[in-house]
């Protein structure tokens, strides 16, 4: 199987991801723009070995990227229980074993009670920006990353 090849050789991205949404009680969203292409996005990130759990990817991730620890009493994190399959750009595929041609991205929220200090990775992005969550929805980059900031109010309202 082709998603078992590149689980097992780690010179190939694993083509398994999370998007974490970060997000304040008051429904302002983070969004981080990505050094390589200038796009704004929530944090997303890929699973670094095969038997590494969602939710420590997404712990991980929000870490690396944004320098906030998942774990802080202010923070709950989320598994939104949702995924998408996607097709990965042309120009990425370098990064996956060859005949990799699909992602699953696993949805992740992280609340927050307060906004915190924000620590981005300078060689992954160059600036961030907390915005309502409908000009959020508008800016980022992945429709994926939009849809799941559009899910936002019900997830504040405690419906999912």
């Amino acid at each position: 199987m082709q998603n078992e090849w590149a689980m097992q050789n780690p010179a190939f991205k694993i083509p398994e991801s999370v998007l974490v949404v970060i997000y304040t009680i008051e429904a302002e969203v983070l969004l981080i723009r990505r050094a390589d292409a200038g796009t704004w996005q929530s944090v997303t990130g890929s699973k670094d070995f095969e038997h590494e759990t969602w939710h420590q990817t997404a712990c991980r991730e929000v870490m690396e990227e944004t320098g906030i620890d998942a774990a802080h009493p202010h923070c709950e994190l989320s598994d939104w229980a949702l995924e998408n399959i996607y097709e990965i750009y042309p120009a990425w595929r370098f990064r996956y074993a060859p005949h990799v041609s699909h992602n699953k991205e696993r949805v992740f929220g992280l609340k927050m009670a307060k906004k915190m200090p924000i620590q981005l990775s300078p060689q992954e992005h160059t600036e961030y920006q907390w915005l309502s969550w409908q000009e959020a929805a508008d800016t980022c980059f992945s429709p994926s990353n939009a849809e799941a900031i559009l899910m936002l109010p019900r997830w504040l309202q405690g419906l999912r």
